[in-house]
């Protein structure tokens, strides 16, 4: 079969590789084209946009960049029709996504969803859309099931990918070896992980950085992506230049004792691997402004969410300063007790969400339903 696939940010890259590599085992014929990442491209994906080109962070950057946006969905509608797949299928990225989904629905080309847009964080009424649009919706938290129940919108929970894509990476380096690797001290590590775009880096790193001063025990490790270079890097890192480290994120978790994360997919790899952090977010005062009055969740961390408990701290807006990470910094690295306290939660996160094997059962799922 064709499959087309669309993807816009570093995750859904990853999670989409996956489901492309199960894909194949159970159909030796698949053909993909895709609108995501190296990951995708590495599984035989012919990209038409690079994820790199596609991730706009905020109310206010989506609008700056408007007119790109809407080039690249017509792009995106005209180069379905010339493919004519036999499903396209979705990877969040809602505000694009749910665009072309009507596009392709119309078009009378079956559509797949997978990885749920928030619908059930803010704007409910995408689920209308929803709805209307998707064949076929496979969802990853085991909160949507119920979720999409109240919609009379019949989706099948598959667990989540993260759990697959862990068990799949290759040996993680010891202590010993992460450190002589990438010519690091041997001294105690806590990870920085401030995001892939730059609108994330630039406001989310130097606020990082600055807690370094008040851990000189520590060395703190930058986790970067390849898309961006060591200046780049050190232009945010408030003058301390600490070293990054590129396509080493997992390893270099699990040889840290702690780390301050972004918001995102991150925060629950971060709690997967099992290692202690600070969930940090922080937006232009306007998209935050816009987004408190449309969000409707306790949390902004998929660790909490699933949880439906504060596992770890969230430092949000004027919350993530440099004396607020201090304070939750120093109780992580030195109560013993309260670091057990957020491991023992994680053990219990990870049997909620299902186990291994969702890329698998997804796929399952998607060539089952094309052959109904």
């Amino acid at each position: 079969m064709k499959y087309y696939i669309i993807a816009g940010e570093a995750s859904g890259d990853l999670h989409a590789s996956n489901l492309m590599k199960a894909l194949k085992l159970r159909d030796p014929e698949a053909e993909f084209r895709a609108w995501g990442g190296d990951l995708m491209h590495e599984q035989g994906a012919t990209l038409v946009k690079h994820i790199n080109e596609l991730a706009f962070m905020g109310f206010i950057e989506v609008l700056l960049n408007l007119s790109t946006i809407l080039k690249n969905i017509k792009l995106c509608k005209n180069d379905i029709v010339q493919y004519k797949p036999d499903a396209v299928i979705f990877i969040d990225y809602p505000g694009f996504n749910l665009r072309i989904a009507e596009f392709a629905r119309k078009n009378k080309i079956r559509t797949i969803y997978y990885i749920s847009p928030q619908v059930w964080a803010w704007n409910k009424s995408r689920v209308k859309k929803i709805r209307r649009d998707i064949d076929k919706m496979l969802v990853i938290l085991p909160f949507e099931e119920q979720f999409y129940e109240k919609y009379n919108f019949p989706v099948e929970f598959v667990g989540h990918p993260l759990l697959d894509a862990l068990e799949v990476q290759p040996d993680i380096d010891s202590f010993p070896e992460f450190i002589t690797r990438n010519n690091l001290p041997d001294t105690p590590i806590i990870a920085l992980l401030p995001g892939s775009r730059k609108q994330e880096i630039s406001k989310m790193l130097p606020t990082m950085c600055k807690v370094s001063e008040h851990f000189t025990e520590y060395q703190f490790v930058i986790a970067g992506t390849k898309a961006h270079s060591d200046d780049f890097y050190h232009k945010y890192s408030n003058g301390k230049n600490l070293p990054v480290v590129y396509g080493q994120t997992y390893n270099l978790l699990r040889n840290a004792k702690a780390a301050m994360v972004t918001s995102g997919t991150a925060t629950l790899e971060t709690a997967l691997i099992g290692t202690p952090q600070i969930v940090c977010y922080k937006a232009s005062q306007v998209s935050y402004l816009i987004a408190r009055n449309l969000v409707d969740i306790k949390y902004i961390s998929l660790v909490n969410l699933i949880m439906d408990d504060e596992v770890v701290k969230e430092m949000i807006q004027s919350d993530f300063n440099t004396r607020s990470l201090v304070s939750e910094m120093k109780r992580i690295t030195s109560d013993q007790k309260y670091s057990n306290t957020i491991m023992k939660k994680y053990a219990l996160l990870r049997k909620k969400l299902g186990g291994s094997g969702a890329s698998d059962k997804a796929a399952k799922a998607i060539i089952g339903f094309l052959n109904e």
